[in-house]
């Protein structure tokens, strides 16, 4: 994926005698800013040309880093600066805005910083404040949060939702709000029959189908074939569904997507299951490609919070049910169909690593038309899960601090034959009461990425005016 590119403008004094005193020390800060920005590997930097002392120059260098492609804005403050430069440049630059005070205590540089934050608040400019050095860990840390989550809301802006078929099996929390889609996040949906998969689905090259069945066949750990439910050619047949869907993106030029499947695919021909588990990795038997959020049950809050996690992580994101909790070893087993990418399995970029510990069974009684099921238990490590979901109209979001457990080859075995065996399972241990979480968690599918997330979350649930509700964590 592209660097993430961010405008920043150094503020100063506007009397001209004091500006020239201080140049050197703004330039120093904004250089550190630059540096270690850039040494994340995230980002390419937009420096204004000019340190930013009077009011036509606050215009100016505001369009130029707009023209230049930035996507968000750093105000810096290490001395005295006058407050209405910062108003200024806020009408012109991209949005949103970081306010960051450096430390430099022989200048005013934090009064500085709070006087142009209280002239924005009063205008009504939504934005961030930070300060400390920027070469202190935790603050770049909190830096690159506020970053990947403006980056993300605004990469939202434009981008278009396939919504292949309609609402499955009655599931109120699966159906997108049109109005609330582009007023809040600027997203365009596109509904999409999923009569489409099947026709498109004839046109694929049986070649093509058998190289992927070859490539499945020698990579995974076992391909339960029953000459039933699970058969070489119903897998090619998911084969051809899955490049199937990858022209209907093509064709209509979609970002993401969800796919309804129920019942009519699951019932007449074959289940999505591994269409959407390699959409959403990061390869197939064609190489590596980048992972393209497809939702099952054409979950589209779902898939937005899957779009959102891809832009935040850059990595695959979990889709799965809340099927289960495990009193004993106080756990919820999150498994849903085949949807969870074989990613996953491993926690690697490398199939061969994932693919392993994969397997492909047969599918049940729920889909008579029967295909494979891909199937493995995620791999251990501290997670983030989250969900977006909808109260009285208006959107907040879960926010779920989590870790992901693996007690030993046996006993995971044992785990997921309590509930579905064909079908992949994450075991996740939340940092919150089971029954809290129950009774106020409102879907009944989580999303999910390695890693601790949390506060790019809450950070762009701010930047989009939604509520948020950190389970088992500091609000």
């Amino acid at each position: 994926m592209e660097k993430i590119k961010v405008g920043i403008m150094t503020f100063s004094d506007g009397r001209k005698n004091v500006n020239d005193e201080l140049l050197e020390i703004n330039k120093k800060f904004q250089k550190a800013i630059v540096e270690a920005l850039e040494g994340t590997n995230e980002i390419e930097m937009i420096e204004a040309d000019e340190i930013i002392s009077k009011p036509s120059l606050a215009k100016k260098e505001a369009l130029k880093l707009r023209e230049r492609g930035a996507e968000l804005t750093i105000f810096n403050y290490s001395v005295w600066a006058f407050p209405h430069f910062s108003v200024i440049a806020s009408k012109f630059a991209p949005s949103p805005f970081l306010l960051f005070g450096n430390i430099n205590p022989q200048y005013p540089g934090m009064v500085g910083m709070l006087a142009a934050a209280g002239a924005l608040d009063q205008t009504g400019v939504v934005h961030k404040r930070l300060w400390g050095d920027i070469n202190d860990e935790n603050v770049l840390r909190k830096v690159m949060s506020f970053v990947r989550a403006a980056s993300t809301f605004n990469s939202l802006k434009g981008q278009r939702y396939g919504l292949i078929g309609g609402r499955p099996m009655g599931m109120y929390t699966t159906v997108p709000n049109v109005d609330l889609w582009n007023s809040i996040f600027g997203i365009d949906v596109e509904h999409i029959d999923q009569y489409e998969v099947i026709r498109l689905s004839e046109k694929v090259e049986e070649s093509r189908a058998q190289e992927g069945l070859k490539w499945l066949e020698k990579m995974a750990k076992k391909i339960h074939y029953d000459g039933k439910q699970l058969t070489p050619e119903k897998l090619k047949t998911q084969i051809k569904s899955y490049h199937a869907i990858q022209r209907i993106i093509e064709n209509n030029e979609l970002d993401f997507a969800g796919i309804k499947g129920q019942p009519e695919l699951t019932d007449n021909f074959v289940t999505m299951d591994v269409a959407e588990a390699f959409m959403n990795d990061p390869y197939d038997w064609e190489g590596e490609h980048e992972p393209f959020v497809l939702a099952t049950e054409a979950d589209s809050d779902g898939a937005l919070t899957m779009q959102i996690f891809k832009l935040i992580a850059r990595t695959p994101v979990l889709f799965a049910d809340v099927r289960h909790y495990d009193a004993e070893d106080n756990f919820f087993d999150l498994c849903n169909s085949g949807e969870h990418a074989t990613y996953f399995a491993g926690k690697s970029f490398d199939p061969q690593e994932n693919l392993k510990k994969v397997e492909f069974y047969p599918e049940g009684f729920y889909f008579p038309a029967g295909g494979a099921s891909v199937r493995h238990i995620a791999a251990p490590g501290e997670v983030t899960l989250a969900r977006l979901a909808r109260k009285n109209g208006k959107y907040w979001m879960a926010i779920l601090p989590a870790e992901f457990m693996d007690f030993g080859e046996e006993k995971n075995e044992e785990k997921a034959r309590a509930t579905q065996v064909e079908w992949p399972h994450a075991f996740a241990r939340l940092k919150v009461d089971a029954q809290e979480f129950l009774s106020t968690y409102d879907s009944n599918h989580t999303h999910g990425v390695y890693g601790n997330y949390v506060e790019e979350l809450v950070d762009f649930c701010k930047i989009a005016g939604i509520d948020y509700k950190i389970y088992g964590g500091k609000e």
